[in-house]
C-alpha cells in the first residue's frame, strides 16, 4: 500500500510514518516543519522527528507545504496514495487566537487541498482526517461537573459522544478551522464518495511529543519535571482529561482501514475514554515520583478557551472498530519520561 502522511514530522504523523513503514507500506512523509516557529521556541522538535524518520526504509520525505495547492496535486499524481492519513495542521488554540487567518489556511485550506487532491489522483483512495474535541467548543463547559479534591469530573455522564453539538457556541479560531475540515472530509465522504472518516481526539500523547505550553501539556509538564524547570497552570490545576498513547491511536486507524466501507464519512471520537483519565494535579503527582523531585508550581488566571473537563465517548469507536485503549495513563507517563531521561540532549 502507498500511504502519504501529512504532517509527518510531528509526533502523531511521525509514529504513523514508522509504523507503516515497518509492515512493508511504502510512505511518503509531507511536513514544511513549522511547528517550532509557530510556538515561538528556538528548540527544536518536529526537526528531530524529521531526521529520525530518515533511517527507516520505505519512506520518502518532501518538504512541502498543504497550504500549496499545485504541489499537492502534482505529488499526488505522482505518488498515487491508496490511503492518506492528514496529520498535518495549525494544533495551538493561543495562535489561533493571535493569527486566525495562518491558522485557517493551515487548517481549513490545507485539508481540502488534500482531500482534493486525492479525489484527483485516487477516486478510491482512504482518508483519515485527524480533527479534535475542540469542536464542540464551550458547549463542553456546559456539562454539569462536580469538583473532587483533584480533578474536576462530569457529573451525570461518562463522556462526550459524536452527536454532541458543534453550533451556538464559542469555539476559538482552532476549534473553527478544524471544524471546516472536519466537515469537509464528511462532505467528500458523502458528495464524492471517497472512503473516510474524522477522528476527534482527545490528548493524544506519546515519545517524540515536544511540547509547548499550549500544546502537547503531558509532554510539556514531563519534559519541564526532568529539567527541574517551573511551569504554569492556569486555574486550580483539576482540569481533566482522556488521554491517548499513540501506538494506541495509531491502532484504531488501522482498525479502520480493515473495516469495509459500510463505515465511510464516519466521526469517532477517540481517546483513552472515561478509564484513562488524569487532571493536571494528579500528573503533577506522578511527575514527582517519576523524577523524584518538586518543581516550582505557578498558577494563573483561569483561560477563557479552556475546557474544565472533556472525556471522550469512545462506544462507538469500540462497538464499529472492534478497538479499545490498551495503555494507562500511569503506564504512558512512565514510557514518556524514560524517553525524556534517555534523550536529555534534546531538551538542554
Amino acid at each position: 500500500m502507498k500511504i502519504i502522511i501529512t504532517g509527518g514530522a510531528g509526533m502523531i504523523g511521525s509514529h504513523c510514518a514508522e509504523h507503516f513503514a515497518k509492515k512493508k507500506h511504502d510512505v511518503v512523509v509531507i511536513d514544511n516543519l513549522l511547528r517550532s516557529s509557530i510556538f515561538g521556541s528556538r528548540e527544536k522538535s518536529v526537526e528531530y522527528n524529521w531526521q529520525y524518520l530518515k533511517n527507516i526504509p520505505r519512506i520518502k520525505m518532501l518538504k512541502k507545504d498543504v497550504r500549496d495547492r499545485e504541489d499537492m496535486v502534482r505529488i499526488f499524481k505522482q505518488e498515487k496514495p491508496d490511503l492518506v492519513i492528514h496529520t498535518a495542521g495549525q494544533p495551538g488554540v493561543k495562535y489561533s487566537l493571535d493569527n486566525p487567518f495562518e491558522d485557517y489556511e493551515i487548517n481549513a485550506t490545507g485539508t481540502i487541498n488534500v482531500l482534493e487532491a486525492l479525489r484527483k489522483a485516487n477516486k478510491k483512495g482512504m482518508f483519515i482526517f485527524t480533527s479534535t474535541n475542540k469542536v464542540y467548543g464551550n458547549n463542553v463547559n456546559q456539562i454539569p461537573i462536580a469538583s473532587l479534591a483533584k480533578r474536576y469530573k462530569f457529573k451525570s455522564i461518562k463522556g462526550v459522544h459524536e452527536r454532541f453539538s458543534i453550533d451556538l457556541t464559542g469555539h476559538t479560531p482552532y476549534g473553527v478551522s478544524k471544524l471546516a475540515g472536519d466537515l469537509y472530509t464528511q462532505d467528500y465522504a458523502q458528495i464524492f464518495d471517497l472512503k473516510s472518516a474524522v477522528f476527534r481526539m482527545s490528548c493524544i500523547y506519546g515519545t517524540r511529543q515536544f511540547g509547548f505550553e499550549d500544546q502537547g501539556w503531558i509532554a510539556w509538564f514531563t519534559i519541564r519535571f526532568f529539567l527541574g524547570q517551573p511551569v504554569t497552570i492556569y486555574g486550580d490545576g483539576k482540569q481533566m482529561r482522556d488521554v491517548l498513547w499513540v501506538e494506541d491511536l495509531i491502532k484504531a486507524f488501522e482498525a479502520f482501514m480493515s473495516r469495509d466501507f459500510r463505515y465511510k464519512g464516519e466521526v469517532f471520537n477517540i481517546g483513552g475514554g472515561d478509564h484513562n483519565t488524569i487532571s493536571l494535579l494528579e500528573l503533577l503527582t506522578v511527575l514527582e515520583k517519576l523524577s523524584g523531585r518538586r518543581i516550582d508550581v505557578r498558577y494563573g488566571p483561569w483561560r477563557k478557551f479552556d475546557q474544565k473537563v472533556y472525556v471522550s465517548d469512545i462506544s462507538k469507536a469500540k462497538k464499529l472498530l472492534r478497538w479499545q485503549p490498551s495503555v494507562s495513563p500511569s503506564q504512558g507517563v512512565q514510557r514518556l519520561y524514560d524517553w525524556v531521561a534517555r534523550n536529555p540532549n534534546l531538551f538542554g
